[in-house]
């Protein structure tokens, strides 16, 4: 929070200012997402999707997918915020063998599985909770989710790959662990409003987000925080109900 301030007021806006006369190619690698406790398990997406119009904001799922976006935004003049996932540093990964020419397209969703029934959007380390979701409750019960990682908050899904996906199952949540309000509510708004995807629901779109105060203490106090696999579950069995 204390970076915030030169970030929205100087780096995002720098280019406009100076009509293209000046650039500021910074990019900010940080971290973020699921961990524990009240200040390192914090998510305020919104905050910052309200503060940095002007810069990119990239929220990728593992450090292979960081790796193509800083690739990326290497050969870019434009600054950017990368955060990473915190919990990921402890997981494991194939290393692409092109792993230093590799590049992520930024504002282009990846469907990471694909499915019928339901279209889950969301990003970062709340994706293997859906994930655990999906393989523990959904997939046993019968029910198809088509997982969508949206890969860069700004810009947002610049192709409509969403909508795509809404045409194809008529159901959609969006899930992150932002309070309620922050990242879900853009995303929500970018795919109802924006992209017209109130034309092709059968059922009322959900969100599912982290509940509205600071991440609690310790393990347990970060699991009914923060969305769990048998939260996520629990909606999307009641919207495959209505």
């Amino acid at each position: 929070m204390y970076g915030l301030q030169p970030l929205s007021d100087d780096v995002s806006t720098l280019l406009y200012r100076t009509k293209g006369g000046q650039k500021c190619p910074l990019i900010v690698r940080t971290r973020g997402h699921r961990l524990e406790g009240i200040w390192h398990s914090g998510s305020p997406m919104g905050m910052l999707l309200n503060s940095i119009r002007g810069m990119y904001l990239c929220v990728p799922r593992n450090m292979t997918q960081a790796a193509g976006m800083y690739n990326t935004l290497l050969q870019s003049d434009d600054p950017a915020i990368v955060i990473e996932c915190l919990n990921g540093y402890r997981l494991k990964e194939y290393v692409p063998t092109n792993l230093m020419e590799m590049t992520v397209p930024l504002g282009v969703p990846e469907i990471i599985r694909k499915g019928e029934d339901i279209t889950i959007v969301s990003y970062g380390s709340t994706l293997r909770v859906i994930e655990e979701a999906i393989t523990n409750y959904l997939e046993p019960a019968g029910i198809s989710c088509e997982v969508i990682d949206v890969q860069t908050l700004l810009p947002f899904d610049i192709n409509h790959i969403i909508i795509e996906s809404l045409k194809k199952t008529s159901r959609i949540v969006f899930v992150d662990e932002d309070v309620p309000g922050g990242a879900t509510a853009y995303m929500f708004q970018q795919v109802m409003e924006k992209q017209g995807g109130y034309k092709w629901l059968d059922v009322a779109p959900r969100t599912i987000t982290a509940k509205a105060h600071r991440p609690a203490y310790a393990t347990d106090g970060d699991y009914f925080s923060k969305p769990n696999a048998e939260d996520i579950a629990a909606v999307i069995e009641e919207m495959m109900a209505e």
